[in-house]
């Protein structure tokens, strides 16, 4: 399957590192950060599925597929991939031309099967629910276990460790925004926190900031304080979870 090439777009960068360290052992690969940049790759290009983002500046991912389509720039297959996740979202999606639908935070088994499903037609794919081996109320370890079957672990712990880097930003700049009122912009960074820690099975971050954005979004400021002190707690605990590399050593 190497021979294959995926697009992947996504304006956030770490979500486009999270996804080529996921399919870079099995798949050539190539990424576009917003809709306007894909369509110029997919026409000076040749791809075999595309990873689409929804939600993105300058080209949204539903209208980059109305042009592909409609200027028949391609026919290979465009997976959505969004925090929607109930099966209204899924359904609408496949109704605006999409062929599949990943539901953020993304799962690195769901992602490699869903690219093996529509690259080899015929093949089926698991679906897995509930709790997953590893996993505890901060720290999913199974994703690391998920990563090392495609990936070497100095490669993962780059990914970590740049994801401590942006939560760490994240989190002060929610902090300075708070400070000034600025509560839609810190519902942006809260989305980038969610997807990013969800992907990575960084529990402790994922709930603290889940749990803050809908609340921003029902426009419930009353804990305002507990919410933010909640969020510094959590990336405190993942700091300690990844400090020194001890959760790595065992893969080493």
């Amino acid at each position: 399957m190497k021979n294959k090439k995926v697009l992947i777009v996504d304006d956030n960068a770490l979500n486009r590192r999270v996804f080529e360290n996921v399919i870079g052992h099995n798949y050539f690969f190539d990424s576009a950060s917003d809709g306007l940049e894909a369509i110029e790759m997919l026409k000076n290009n040749t791809y075999d599925i595309v990873l689409m983002d929804i939600q993105m500046p300058k080209l949204d991912g539903i209208s980059c597929l109305k042009i592909i389509r409609e200027e028949e720039i391609t026919d290979i297959p465009v997976i959505a991939i969004s925090a929607y996740s109930n099966q209204g979202d899924r359904d609408y999606f496949l109704s605006t031309g999409f062929d599949d639908f990943i539901a953020k935070p993304v799962k690195p088994k769901d992602l490699l099967e869903t690219i093996h499903f529509h690259l080899q037609p015929g093949v089926g794919r698991a679906i897995t629910t509930g709790m997953e081996a590893g996993e505890t109320d901060d720290f999913n370890e199974a994703v690391i276990l998920q990563l090392l079957k495609y990936h070497t672990i100095d490669n993962i712990k780059a990914v970590y460790h740049d994801f401590l880097d942006e939560a760490e930003n994240l989190t002060q700049e929610i902090r300075i925004l708070a400070d000034l009122g600025k509560f839609d912009e810190i519902g942006e960074k809260l989305h980038i926190l969610k997807g990013n820690s969800g992907t990575l099975g960084v529990l402790v971050i994922y709930n603290a900031s889940a749990g803050f954005e809908k609340k921003i979004k029902q426009s419930n400021l009353k804990d305002m304080e507990e919410d933010l002190e909640n969020l510094e707690s959590g990336l405190k605990t993942y700091q300690k979870i990844i400090e020194n590399d001890k959760i790595f050593a065992k893969y080493e």
